[in-house]
């Protein structure tokens, strides 16, 4: 079992950049394939972008691609929401998940598939 614990996130205009992050509990971090969820107000939580457990494969939402990254490091058991040109519509409470059946390059999209999650951290972007 693995725990997870996102922090980073906050306020921060339009155009500007954060880096949320989740830290695992578990030494096994790197059997984990790894994604980052969102939920904003009235609305269903939805895929952002995801990492396989090797860290060679990652797949984003169409509308984070370009602008975010999830890079992992498995030496700090940890695995980052890296976040630019941000838009209001990225407003949002943001989660970190992570999958334990899954092949050395899966990625996994589905949210019903994860097994851990975090608490989330939030996410405000002003226009």
């Amino acid at each position: 079992q693995v725990q997870l614990v996102e922090s980073g996130g906050g306020l921060v205009q339009a155009g500007g950049s954060l880096r949320p992050s989740c830290a695992a509990s578990s030494r096994t971090f790197s059997r984990y394939s790894m994604g980052w969820f969102r939920q904003a107000p009235g609305k269903e939580r939805e895929f952002v972008a995801a990492i396989s457990l090797s860290g060679v494969s990652t797949r984003y939402a169409d509308s984070v691609k370009g602008r975010f990254t999830i890079p992992r490091d498995s030496a700090k058991s940890t695995v980052y929401l890296q976040m630019n040109s941000l838009k209001p519509e990225d407003t949002a409470i943001y989660y970190c998940a992570a999958d334990k059946d899954v092949g050395l390059h899966s990625i996994v999209v589905l949210i019903t598939l994860y097994d851990y999650w975090g608490q989330g951290t939030q996410v405000t972007v002003s226009s």
